[in-house]
């Protein structure tokens, strides 16, 4: 069995034993009669659940983010050395005084911008990208799902409810200037 397998293997075997857990702890805190049952704890542990769930998640995402930036890596290294062995075989054929090192300089950037145009332009590249950067966004979503539990949980506002707030106070200062507006307009028409 291959490393990557007995990976999968123990991750699926956590997420199984966690959500056991989580489920178990989320029965308990949910009867009336539970040591959370009072005050911002009592939903904390309404809450628990979800937050574990996303936990495992985003150890799930975690690991995915983290193979797609090692294979990222992997293919701007390898690129490198390629375009360095190519750039090494056209050096000593340039002769070394001061008049051909732009010459030398221009020959470097050429064979590296080639070399990098063709990773760009690779299908695998665009590929792992696009994964890498889906998984970032997957990571960033989840953190923000935990955030508001624990933000309801404390009785907070989340997120979406203060960016609902901004709306209403942008809206309002808008009206509130077209009234003015309005108001000194009107007034500045009897004055005359």
């Amino acid at each position: 069995m291959s490393s990557t397998e007995n990976f999968k293997k123990s991750q699926e075997y956590y997420k199984h034993v966690s959500l056991f857990w989580t489920d178990l702890l989320s029965l308990m805190s949910s009867r009336p009669q539970s040591l959370m049952s009072t005050g911002p704890f009592r939903k904390l542990g309404v809450n628990a659940k979800k937050v574990n769930t996303e936990m495992i998640e985003i150890n799930q995402e975690l690991t995915e983010f983290n193979a797609r930036l090692a294979e990222y890596y992997k293919q701007l290294i390898d690129t490198w050395n390629e375009a360095q062995k190519q750039f090494s075989k056209k050096v000593p054929e340039i002769p070394t005084d001061t008049e051909h090192l732009d010459s030398t300089k221009r020959i470097w950037i050429d064979i590296f911008e080639n070399y990098f145009t063709r990773l760009f332009d690779s299908s695998e590249f665009a590929e792992n990208f696009g994964k890498m950067v889906s998984s970032e966004l997957e990571l960033a979503k989840r953190w923000n799902n935990i955030t508001s539990l624990m933000l309801e949980s404390a009785s907070m506002p989340t997120k979406n409810e203060v960016d609902e707030l901004y709306k209403e106070l942008h809206l309002l200062r808008k009206r509130v200037a077209k009234l003015e507006k309005i108001a000194n307009h009107g007034g500045s028409r009897n004055d005359k």
